[in-house]
């Protein structure tokens, strides 16, 4: 299985040097923002922006990048990405700051539908797992190693948007270099959102509140670490554990899940989420490392366990527009989540920012009960198999190839 990661090498190397400099650049534009004295409303709007530009990309980004090839639409997508954290150092304005923010992320969107379409073609049905397996790796150890650029602290203001800059242009080299072909890119249209709510409600709700609590913490987590007190090198441990906890959670999660009524346990990672925002909406900084890290272990694994309970409800055909539209539906809530907790922040302070994710868990979990309530289980030879997603555009979905679950897997399933 090994050299089934190997075969992709080039574009895994890619995604993980660019989102070493994307990690880094989405917390320094909150941390810049924080310490210039900008309202939490403003830090949300400037992160909402990103995610907006993040749904359009998705939607708009595969036609241009069909007319053009893999290779040169990953290029120049980069090399615009490149551009917009330079002109973080030139143009000082909040309303500049929220259109760059949108620029990034469409480029973002291009660069992950030209890799996962990618990766896509050259998996083939026993490898299809250890790749993806392998591009997750890659995509959050980039971005949790970003954080530790923090570090840096360097003293001249443009320093950090260059030092952002050199990850990103450097990750067109193993792409430009590469040997591999690049495929079409598949345009899968999502299935509507209310053929998506009637297929499966709780994935539905589940998917838009995996967006609005992961949206607001990316956009306003370092800001929470800063109105804390915290320097910045303990904000990066922070954003860092807290990627870190999300990503060794997702496996063991998937698994329970397999096992018993998945609704349980989307049931318990609601709970977990909720307990854990609240606890950090009122802790000392001594436990919200720990805490943090548990908060990203329950919250990364909600969309993937919202995807896998959706695709428990459809045929195999329908599998992949139903993802994709689960995805725009977390970007969605993403885009709107930063507003939200931005205005709990600016009302009660720092606390308000896990204040506000409680608040949505909990509504998540009430409508989740009712859903156990109102629904039977689905039967356990019908349960599809747990695959971690990552959270990034529809063109990920075709990464996500049914596989019959293993009946072995759920003795002793609760029904």
């Amino acid at each position: 299985m090994l050299q089934a990661a190997l075969s992709v090498r080039s574009l895994l190397l890619a995604i993980l040097v660019m989102m070493v400099g994307a990690g880094y650049l989405s917390t320094l534009i909150t941390l810049r923002l924080q310490d210039s004295g900008a309202d939490a409303f403003t830090i949300a709007a400037v992160t909402a922006a990103y995610f907006a530009g993040l749904t359009l990309g998705s939607l708009r980004v595969p036609k241009v990048i069909n007319r053009v090839g893999h290779i040169r639409g990953f290029a120049a997508f980069v090399s615009l990405f490149s551009a917009t954290a330079l002109a973080y150092a030139l143009l000082t304005s909040p309303l500049a700051w929220v259109a760059l923010r949108f620029l990034d992320g469409i480029c973002v969107a291009a660069v992950f539908i030209c890799l996962e379409s990618w990766l896509n073609e050259r998996a083939e049905d026993q490898t299809r797992g250890t790749i993806l397996s392998a591009y997750m790796i890659a995509l959050y150890l980039g971005q949790a190693a970003g954080q530790q650029l923090l570090n840096l602290s360097p003293e001249a203001p443009a320093l950090p948007f260059l030092i952002a800059s050199i990850p990103i242009s450097l990750s067109v080299i193993p792409v430009a270099l590469t040997r591999l072909s690049g495929p079409a890119v598949q345009e899968h249209l999502p299935i509507s959102i209310r053929g998506l709510y009637a297929a499966s409600p709780l994935g539905t709700v589940a998917a838009v509140a995996a967006g609005v609590m992961l949206g607001a913490f990316y956009g306003l987590g370092a800001a929470y670490a800063r109105r804390l007190g915290m320097p910045v090198s303990e904000t990066a441990v922070f954003m860092s554990a807290v990627i870190v906890g999300g990503v060794a959670l997702q496996w063991p999660l998937g698994r329970l899940s397999d096992r018993f009524d998945r609704r349980r346990v989307i049931v318990a990672t609601l709970a977990g989420c909720a307990v854990t925002t609240f606890l950090l909406s009122a802790v000392s900084e001594a436990l919200v490392f720990p805490l943090g890290a548990l908060f990203g272990g329950f919250s990364f694994a909600l969309y993937p366990l919202a995807v896998a309970h959706t695709n428990d409800h459809l045929d195999p055909a329908g599998r992949i527009s139903a993802s994709g539209g689960l995805v725009l539906l977390y970007s969605a809530g993403a885009a709107a989540g930063p507003l939200l907790a931005g205005a709990a922040m600016e009302a009660i302070g720092a606390g308000g920012l896990f204040l506000s994710i409680c608040i949505c868990a909990g509504a998540a979990l009430i409508f989740a009960f009712w859903r156990q309530a109102a629904r039977a289980p689905v039967p356990a030879e019908r349960q599809q198999c747990y695959q971690n997603l990552p959270r990034t555009t529809p063109a990920a979905a075709s990464l996500d190839a049914p596989v019959p679950a293993d009946p072995q897997n759920h003795e002793g399933r609760a029904v």
